[in-house]
């Protein structure tokens, strides 16, 4: 019986707490399955969400932990023609955080090969997010402005990026004044401290023009903020709740400036857009990737034995993914 790594919780909780690094059995592929053997994963919020037991899409316990990671197929059960073993796919989502994982090869993402294996890593949830908040929700025409917050998370410098080459302006909010100029270096528009009373600014920064769609991961002021800087039936799009604050019911602005709230789930997307739908997106982002319009950065990245360093410095103030590696 082969034995390998995975990074494995028994229990909901806090990371630091719950996770444990433990040997586990290695499947083998059975009919028309593959086995995968993990590149790259990344951190996400929505991992710490899986793990305390507050995400909307709960797994098993005892579970693997992590969602996102690049792989390559290592084996082949009965039945497999699609795919062939090396070739680059997403790592399965039931578990990243594990150095192999088997499963329908009907099932595979294809990655394509060019596509850097860093950038691999976090291309499923983070980019794809992005490109739908800026193309699916809103009928946006060029030069159009957008807000976000969080401007400096991974979805953030997405947006940034994506919107430049979309032909869309962005103010992004942030919360440290360093990271003004490398979001400027990215492409922003315009970056503004969260609490500065940056929407009273609003006529100096866009020249008068109206902001179409807001971006909310964060909620509480900074969301209101938001609301309060939206044009006349402009959409605020939420997709995190990094703060967890309460986030005041904007009456007023509902009333006269007939503003739109409304929510996106990415995996709640994906599967009401269908195989279809999925590549079309995918197939955007691997684009941006592949010409180097879309380059995120890696703060750091760190071995399976190392993950309770990878998650410090994953919680601490950052500008890029941190990484896990077998």
């Amino acid at each position: 019986m082969t034995q390998q790594k995975a990074i494995c919780h028994h229990e909901f909780g806090r990371p630091l707490e719950v996770l444990r690094l433990e040997d586990v059995k290695q499947a083998e592929p059975q009919v028309g399955e593959v086995r995968v053997r993990l590149l790259a994963a990344t951190i996400n919020p929505s991992d710490y969400g899986m793990i305390a037991g507050s995400y909307g899409r709960l797994r098993e316990l005892p579970a693997v932990a992590g969602r996102e990671g690049v792989g390559v197929v290592e084996a082949i059960g009965r039945g497999v023609t699609r795919v062939g073993v090396g070739a680059r796919v997403r790592f399965p989502e039931a578990g990243a955080w594990q150095e192999t994982a088997c499963m329908p090869a009907a099932n595979l993402l294809l990655v394509p090969a060019d596509v850097p294996i860093e950038q691999a890593a976090f291309s499923f949830i983070n980019p794809p997010t992005a490109y739908c908040l800026l193309q699916k929700m809103v009928d946006l025409a060029p030069g159009s402005w957008v807000v976000q917050n969080a401007g400096n998370s991974t979805v953030g410098l997405a947006v940034i990026q994506m919107a430049k080459t979309m032909g869309f302006k962005t103010i992004s909010q942030v919360r440290r004044g360093e990271l003004i100029a490398p979001l400027k270096a990215l492409g922003a528009d315009h970056v503004v401290i969260e609490g500065s009373g940056w929407a009273k600014q609003l006529k100096e920064l866009t020249g008068g023009e109206p902001i179409q769609l807001a971006l909310n991961s964060i909620g509480g002021e900074s969301a209101s903020d938001q609301i309060k800087a939206l044009g006349e039936g402009g959409t605020q799009v939420t997709f995190g709740g990094m703060v967890g604050d309460l986030v005041r019911f904007p009456t007023r602005f509902l009333i006269f400036n007939d503003v739109r709230l409304v929510g996106f789930w990415w995996d709640q997307w994906c599967q009401k857009a269908g195989s279809q739908g999925l590549n079309q997106v995918m197939s955007a982002v691997y684009g941006m990737m592949r010409d180097g319009t879309l380059k995120l950065p890696v703060e750091a990245t760190y071995s399976f034995a190392e993950y309770e360093a990878a998650i410090k410095h994953d919680q601490q103030p950052r500008l890029g993914k941190v990484l896990l590696k077998p």
